[in-house]
C-alpha cells in the first residue's frame, strides 16, 4: 500500500468516531407522527409514531427531515412534528436504571425494551464526562437515576 493511500485509509479511520459523535436527535412531538417515503406529505405513509419517540436527523429539506429509528429504519416526517426534547428509548432487552453511575449502585428501577426515557442530563455536561459510558435519565412516573449508554438509542 503507497504511504498516501495509507494516510487516507487512516484518516478515514479516525474520522469515523467524530461523525457518529456529530448525530443529532430530536423526538416526535404529536401523538401521531406519520413516517413518509419521500419529504412531501402526498408520499406514500410508512409508519406512524407516537409522542416523544427518538430519532436520528439525517438531512433537512424545505418542510420535511430524514430520520432513522432505532429499529434502522429511514424516512421522512415533517419538521413541525418533531421537537427538541431529547428522549431515549431501551434497547437491551431489560436496562438497570441504577443510583449512581457505577455497576455496583442500587438498581432504582428496570426498563424494557422500547420504554421510553427522557435525557434528566445532558450527555455533555460535566457530571456526564466524568462517569463516560452512563447517562442520567427520568422515567415518565417521575424516577431518575442512569442508564448504560450502550442500552439506549438517542444519543
Amino acid at each position: 500500500m503507497s504511504e498516501r493511500l495509507r494516510r487516507i485509509v487512516i484518516a478515514a479511520a479516525l474520522a469515523l468516531p467524530l461523525a457518529a459523535a456529530a448525530a443529532e436527535f430530536r423526538a416526535t412531538s404529536d401523538a401521531a407522527t406519520i413516517l413518509y417515503d419521500a419529504p412531501s406529505a402526498r408520499a406514500k405513509p410508512l409508519f406512524v409514531y407516537g409522542r416523544d419517540v427518538p430519532l436520528e436527523t439525517l438531512v433537512s429539506v424545505e418542510g420535511f427531515t430524514k430520520v432513522r429509528d432505532s429499529s434502522g429504519t429511514i424516512g421522512w416526517i415533517a419538521n413541525r412534528a418533531l421537537a427538541d426534547k431529547r428522549m431515549l428509548v431501551v434497547r437491551a432487552s431489560i436496562a438497570d436504571v441504577r443510583a449512581n453511575p457505577e455497576d455496583g449502585a442500587t438498581v432504582v428501577f428496570r426498563a424494557e425494551q422500547n420504554v421510553l426515557l427522557e435525557l434528566a442530563e445532558p450527555a455533555t455536561s460535566a457530571a456526564a464526562t466524568a462517569t463516560p459510558g452512563w447517562v442520567k435519565v427520568r422515567h415518565r412516573d417521575g424516577q431518575v437515576g442512569f442508564v448504560r449508554v450502550a442500552q439506549v438509542f438517542g444519543l
